[in-house]
């Protein structure tokens, strides 16, 4: 009897769940919609990563990113990855101090969800200024453009005919020599603004001269990191809109554990996690 009894009163609270009053996923509406955008969004950008890979894999040659992302800050070089990998640090690091806001958020503690948020704000402009710097570095000193790729490696060993301004090696001076593989750069003259593209030989006597790296690579740079770019952006507008509201104590009111924090905790996360794909994709492969 008593077991008959059990059985039919979970029966009526699994169909009272189903009736609207209560979410049958243990979730609210808004944190469902939240899920579904970000999957939607990883698609998105699955696509854009799937289309490089495809790109990239089908061209005969590719720049190195080693020697493509190799500047600091202060005029330093022939530092490879080491910018990106501070960005890196940076985005990762406010993705923590997210976690803090949401963890305050759940305790209804208002004034660490506001400290949080704040710290979180501040990597995500940190990390957007690191992203402008390094691509006004790749535009304006590197040349780089959505049309225009400087960079590329050698296919095979040999020596240059012209130094790095275009001039003649004189018979006194030792030419500079490559291997197959070895990254290259070509320069643009300041007094003629054309570009320097030196002539070489290679070690089978064939006279050759740089050509422009793939044209795929700039755009798909730009194009990707710069959406990536935009979701931090709006990922810090939104921040500061939820933390201004938490301040004043909007969310305070609805005692529901400062939902709404939480639900711009997921996209944050998402951000950062996407961020990873994209370091993996570009800068280490």
């Amino acid at each position: 009897m008593d077991t008959a009894v059990v059985g039919a009163h979970a029966t009526e609270n699994d169909q009272n769940l189903w009736e609207g009053g209560k979410s049958p996923f243990r979730a609210s509406y808004g944190k469902l919609m939240m899920w579904y955008f970000l999957l939607s969004d990883a698609f998105t950008f699955a696509g854009f990563l799937i289309a490089y890979g495809a790109l990239r894999f089908s061209s005969p040659t590719w720049p190195v990113p080693d020697f493509v992302f190799s500047s600091l800050p202060g005029g330093v070089h022939g530092a490879p990855l080491i910018f990106v990998t501070i960005m890196t640090f940076v985005l990762i690091a406010s993705s923590v101090t997210m976690v803090r806001a949401v963890q305050e958020g759940q305790r209804e503690n208002r004034r660490g969800v506001v400290f949080w948020m704040g710290m979180t704000i501040l990597g995500g402009l940190a990390f957007l200024g690191c992203q402008a710097w390094e691509w006004t570095t790749l535009i304006k000193t590197e040349n780089m453009s959505v049309s225009v790729n400087p960079f590329g490696k050698h296919t095979s060993d040999g020596q240059y005919l012209e130094d790095a301004h275009g001039h003649p090696y004189s018979a006194s001076q030792e030419a500079e020599t490559f291997t197959a593989g070895q990254s290259y750069l070509i320069h643009k003259d300041h007094d003629s603004g054309d570009w320097i593209q030196r002539k070489y030989q290679t070690t089978d006597g064939q006279v050759l001269q740089q050509e422009f790296g793939p044209k795929a690579f700039g755009a798909l740079f730009f194009f990707i990191t710069g959406f990536h770019g935009f979701h931090v952006f709006s990922g810090v507008v939104f921040l500061l809109i939820i933390m201004i509201n938490a301040a004043s104590g909007l969310y305070a009111a609805r005692k529901n554990g400062y939902e709404m924090v939480e639900k711009i905790g997921l996209y944050w996360h998402f951000v950062d996690l996407v961020w990873v794909f994209v370091f993996l994709v570009f800068y280490l492969l």
